[in-house]
Order: structure tokens, then C-alpha cells, then sequence
């Protein structure tokens, strides 16, 4: 009886493994066969430097994002009080040093303009005339309207979605832009 049991099973796991066969449970991993795809035109590569990022924040060396709702600075003891008159910026007379690149534009910016001070993020994406600008924490309705920004030269032109001029720009050399909204107030750009 026990040798009857072990040939019937025997028989049994056969089939089994038969079967799996004819299923085609036992033929290995397939690999699907996909045709080639016809080469894409590319654009031209263009070489440039990238901008150091910036220390993460709470590095040593990271500057803390500022909080349009903080109260303003108190002066240290001794030191002269604050005008209430906004700081003057330095006049846009333009660089005669190293001409500047779209690629030197790139990435966050600090703006002030009479008594406004908040970022400027520009970058490569085509916009209204020029590439995209993002301004964040201005107050002024004036300079948060900004969206899109251009360079001629050692000039940049920072312009509205309407494609209208906000303010004008020229190089003051390194990582410094100065000049006037189109409401004659003096604005300058530094990292």
C-alpha cells in the first residue's frame, strides 16, 4: 500500500511539473524585445560656471531668510539711531570691468529700493521678453510685480508680466547692480 501512495504521488508531481511546463512556469525570465527609437534632435550645449550654492541653513555662514513681519533691527548702545529716511543707493554709473553673462544673473538676489528690502530669483526660462524673475517679500506694489528680466550688455531690465520696464540696471562690478525704478526711485541688486 505504501508503494501504491509513493507511485501515485510520484505521478502526480510528474504532471505537475509537466504542466507547469506547457504553461511556461519553468522557461526562465522572459526579456521583452523593443525596437530602437529614431535619434531626437538636441539643442547645442552651452559651457558656463554655476553659482555656489548657498550655506543650508543653520551652517556656519548661512544667513537666516528674513521675516517680512519681524519687527526691525534695535541699534546697539552708543551706536546712531536709524533714519527714518531711506538709505541712499550708490548712482548707476555702469562697469567699465568684466563683461557680465545671462549665467551671471542666475539665482537668488537681495533687492533694496527706498525702504523695501526682499529677493530676486532669476532664471533661464524664456518670459515675456526676456527670462524669468520671481520676487519675494517686496513690498513695494512696484517691485512685486516683477516677473521678468533681461541683459543688454552690462545693463539688466527687470520688467512686469505686461512686459513693461520696472527698473533698469548696470553693473557696479562683482556681484552688484545698481540703478532706477520707472518711478525714479534708486534700486540695487547684491548677493
Amino acid at each position: 500500500m505504501i508503494r501504491a501512495d509513493r507511485v501515485a504521488l510520484a505521478l502526480l508531481l510528474a504532471g505537475t511539473v509537466a504542466g507547469c511546463g506547457r504553461l511556461g512556469l519553468n522557461d526562465g525570465p522572459t526579456v521583452p524585445r523593443y525596437e530602437p527609437l529614431p535619434a531626437a534632435p538636441t539643442a547645442p550645449v552651452t559651457q558656463g560656471t554655476l553659482q555656489p550654492l548657498p550655506p543650508a541653513p543653520g551652517a556656519p555662514g548661512a544667513t537666516q531668510p528674513l521675516d517680512p513681519n519681524a519687527p526691525p533691527p534695535v541699534a546697539a548702545p552708543g551706536a546712531p539711531p536709524p533714519s527714518a529716511a531711506p538709505t541712499k543707493v550708490a548712482e548707476a554709473a555702469p562697469d567699465k570691468g568684466q563683461p557680465v553673462g545671462r549665467t551671471d544673473l542666475l539665482g537668488g538676489w537681495r533687492v533694496a529700493s527706498g525702504s523695501d528690502n526682499c529677493q530676486l530669483f532669476m532664471n533661464l526660462t524664456s518670459w515675456a521678453g526676456g527670462y524669468r524673475a520671481i520676487s519675494k517679500g517686496c513690498t513695494s506694489p512696484e517691485l512685486a510685480r516683477i516677473s521678468a528680466w533681461d541683459l543688454q550688455g552690462r545693463q539688466v531690465t527687470l520688467k512686469g508680466a505686461d512686459g513693461g520696464v520696472v527698473a533698469t540696471l548696470n553693473s557696479q562690478g562683482g556681484e552688484r547692480f545698481a540703478g532706477t525704478t520707472a518711478s525714479k526711485l534708486p534700486i540695487s541688486l547684491s548677493r
